[in-house]
């Protein structure tokens, strides 16, 4: 349940009596709020090893959105990274994407998860790439409208699709992810999947060489090569529950946040709880963190830049509602009514044109 997943919760709750349509269900793995929705799957779920290992199907995913049978729906609701957004529309429906970003592995952030990848796995990669960025293309144009979660993403939309996009950003969580009583621990905090382009090696190897205390939450498929590199001052929670990861974020020093993100949901979270961000200058963070003021920068994706940036840090003071105040800037109440209005103005221009009641 990371951001992706707490968007999607949202259109649940605005559209409870809807069928949620995805290429694999793990049932019990997201919140009460999804699992109880009329879900449907693709076919991929039959398919050995899928719900391990459902990235080596890949290739076959632009086949299974295209699968689903949309006819009789007024409105089709997309929320993707990857390939939801080329669902097909039946004539006379409306086709709305909450695109959190176009393929990361395919278009911008392809360097990135080959770099520490081994050879099948970049030569899996690159024989994917051509012809996923061709279909991503030519179905760009099944979404009568894009929604970007960021102003970064906005801009990949229109450099990749040739299409404008309107920009509301993602929500925080700030009814519960709230500050606590200012006690702060001795340790720096890292929330991320552990995929090659979150960076989360490069922020572990520099910590292990500072010495300075580091907590990682979260897990993923780079988990395991990441801790054989990481010294004792670096200690892995694995996946936590939202009452500790708060706890978590209220007492950090800061979190880092290393990579470059299409938006990123845990700066705001860090900030609602009263924390600031050191952050890799690029992508969503320049959105969300203010330099100097919630959090620092750090420009070069280098162990070096980082800990700079982390001994500036220590020599600085910052203050919980600084950090507090620029979070509730993206609340969940403020994302809801904006969706909300977005989609019915759609719907109501899309009624008019093609004759409906």
């Amino acid at each position: 349940m990371r951001g992706g997943e707490r968007v999607l919760e949202i259109f649940c709750d605005l559209f409870p009596e809807a069928t949620l349509h995805t290429l694999i269900h793990h049932k019990g793995a997201m919140s009460p709020t999804i699992e109880r929705m009329n879900i449907v799957e693709s076919r991929l779920h039959r398919w050995p090893g899928a719900h391990s290992h459902f990235r080596h199907y890949l290739p076959r995913f632009p086949r299974l959105i295209e699968s689903f049978d949309f006819r009789g729906y007024d409105l089709i609701l997309s929320s993707s990274h990857c390939v939801a957004k080329g669902a097909d529309p039946p004539p006379g429906a409306l086709h709305i994407c909450y695109c959190h970003t176009p393929m990361r592995y395919v278009w911008d952030l392809y360097g990135e998860y080959v770099r520490e990848r081994g050879p099948l796995v970049r030569m899996f990669l690159a024989m994917c790439r051509g012809p996923l960025r061709r279909w991503d293309v030519r179905t760009a144009g099944r979404v009568h409208h894009y929604i970007a979660n960021s102003r970064h993403v906005a801009d990949r939309i229109k450099r990749h699709y040739k299409r404008e996009a309107t920009v509301i950003h993602a929500p925080v969580d700030d009814e519960f992810f709230t500050p606590g009583d200012g006690e702060i621990g001795d340790y720096y905090l890292i929330v991320s999947a552990m995929v090659p382009y979150k960076r989360v090696g490069m922020a572990v190897r520099a910590f292990s060489h500072s010495g300075k205390r580091l907590v990682v939450i979260g897990s993923g498929s780079d988990a395991e090569r990441i801790k054989k590199e990481a010294g004792p001052s670096v200690e892995f929670l694995g996946n936590v529950e939202d009452q500790e990861l708060k706890e978590h974020y209220r007492k950090a020093k800061a979190l880092i946040f290393p990579g470059e993100e299409d938006f990123g949901i845990t700066p705001l979270e860090a900030m609602a709880c009263g924390r600031p961000v050191i952050a890799y200058g690029k992508g969503g963070a320049l959105e969300t963190v203010v330099d100097g003021e919630t959090g620092l920068f750090f420009n070069e994706d280098t162990e070096e830049s980082l800990l700079a940036a982390v001994d500036k840090f220590e020599s600085m003071s910052f203050t919980i509602s600084d950090a507090r105040r620029r979070a509730e800037r993206f609340s969940k109440s403020r994302f809801i009514k904006q969706i909300r209005e977005f989609i019915e103005a759609r719907l109501e221009e899309h009624l008019e044109v093609n004759g409906g009641a």
